[in-house]
């Protein structure tokens, strides 16, 4: 099968208390607490997916073992250590069981199945046998890959079925979606939905929807107890029908708001100037089209006079590869951004694009939810010594996965890469200490009188273009 050369790294964002996620985009919370990230190198390879509609299809026998051949070797062949293949065939035996007994079966499948990639066939092959009729060997395929690529214990290699591969795809593509256009969270105590921000220009904004509004039910659907996904999924649909979200602010009554959906775009930056004579960018994410804002950004914010920039990547859990080498770029004149570092040893450098701004004092703020792509863009800032980092230590996801699609819209992420700084530090599960540390709770960001970290970014820029007069 031929294989399309694209690779690029995306990473899905989870906050602390109050998870921010896009509406119908895909900043979704995770399982684990209190964050879950995840760096990916996406690579579209020849396998393929069917449903050029968008739908997932049902899928034959041989299909559903080529699925689960596939998982095998690819797990054989990319995963970034080496893997027991007895260890694949009994995650498999353990992903099998456990959807069964989620369908109140107490059957027993092969336990003792061949520790190879023919026991791991037979086993689904039985399993298609013994429960296909009744439950549907999709179903029964995606349990048996979802167990196998679970047995290596590492969160970041899983499983993806097509609504949650769909969802991927729409913040690697950073395409337009049918929604409200805000962004939400889930409080993790009280477990309500709270709307963390309606987006500037959006129907919920022009709806009236204020940060802080708890979202009770939408369409008549209660909210109460549900994760941030089926929430997600009431919220979003066609463009002109409407949703009709009943809302509780604090101190008021619950008032129902009727919001017409519409294609929204999500911007992945916002700018504006500060003191008059700073440029603050605040990136999102690492998206298909924020170079380009980043650029844009840059440009306006230099025309309007500024002479130094912040560039915020706090709560921000990265995004594409290229994304980040190329917004690094902007800063860094030349060398290497990142480095990745395959199973095998080799080292694949990714050096400054060559286009970057003229110097001006730079300080990028990040917090402990600044990861994998964040952490690409900032750890190479401080290795080259072109900008200052304020904040708290950083997540530290330096690890990559690779995505490859399956047939029927679904697709396996596997943990196929680490990466270092071009300083070569090795930042996984230790994150990026910024030269100025300033403590600060992650809820308080863009609060005016709350958000010390800027406050100490200002403080700091001003001290650097003091000094350059």
């Amino acid at each position: 099968m031929p294989v399309k050369a694209r690779i690029f790294t995306v990473f899905i964002l989870v906050a602390a208390v109050l998870a921010a996620v896009w509406f119908g985009y895909v900043r979704r919370s995770a399982d684990d607490n209190p964050v879950h990230h995840m760096l990916v190198a996406y690579e579209a390879n020849g396998f393929g997916s069917d449903g050029a509609d968008g739908g997932a299809q049902s899928l034959t026998d041989e299909q559903d073992v080529a699925i689960l051949d596939y998982s095998y070797e690819k797990l054989q062949e990319s995963y970034y250590k080496p893997v027991d293949s007895s260890i694949l065939v009994h995650g498999e035996l353990s992903g099998l069981t456990a959807y069964l007994k989620a369908q109140h079966v107490a059957g027993a499948l092969g336990a003792g199945a061949d520790p190879s990639e023919e026991g791991a066939n037979s086993l689904l092959r039985s399993a298609f046998a013994t429960y296909g009729a009744k439950y549907g060997d999709d179903n029964l395929t995606f349990a048996a890959v979802s167990g196998m690529l679970n047995s290596l214990g590492d969160p970041y290699t899983v499983f993806l079925d097509p609504r949650d591969n769909r969802s991927l795809t729409e913040l690697i593509d950073g395409g337009n979606f049918g929604g409200i256009g805000i962004y939400i969270g889930q409080d993790d105590k009280s477990k309500q939905t709270v709307i963390i921000e309606p987006i500037t220009g959006t129907p919920a904004d022009r709806a009236g929807l204020k940060a802080g509004d708890i979202i009770v039910s939408v369409d008549g659907h209660s909210t109460k107890g549900l994760q941030l996904d089926p929430v997600m999924n009431l919220i979003r649909g066609k463009a002109g029908t409407t949703a009709h979200l009943l809302v509780q602010r604090q101190g008021q009554t619950t008032h129902t708001y009727a919001v017409t959906r519409e294609e929204i775009h999500v911007p992945s930056v916002a700018y504006r100037m500060l003191d008059h004579d700073v440029g603050y960018i605040q990136l999102f994410d690492f998206g298909d089209t924020s170079a380009e804002e980043v650029n844009t950004a840059l440009a306006k914010l230099s025309g309007q006079g500024a002479k130094a920039f912040v560039l915020d990547l706090r709560n921000n859990g990265g995004g594409l590869l290229n994304a980040a080498v190329d917004i690094s770029s902007k800063f860094i004149a030349d060398g290497p951004i990142v480095s990745i570092i395959d199973r095998s040893g080799r080292i694949e450098t990714r050096d400054a694009n060559g286009d970057a701004i003229s110097p001006k004092p730079l300080v990028v703020l990040v917090n402990q939810f600044s990861a994998s792509a964040s952490e690409i863009t900032a750890g190479a800032i401080q290795d080259t010594k072109v900008g200052a980092l304020i904040g708290v230590k950083t997540f530290g996801k330096g690890v990559v996965q690779t995505i490859y699609p399956l047939p029927g819209l679904s697709a396996i992420k596997i943990t196929t890469a680490r990466y270092v700084t071009p300083a070569g530090r090795d930042i996984n599960k230790k994150g990026i200490v910024p030269n100025i540390v300033v403590p600060m709770d992650p809820r308080l960001v863009g609060i005016p009188t709350r958000d010390v970290q800027l406050r100490a970014a200002l403080e700091d820029i001003k001290k650097q273009l003091a000094l350059a007069h």
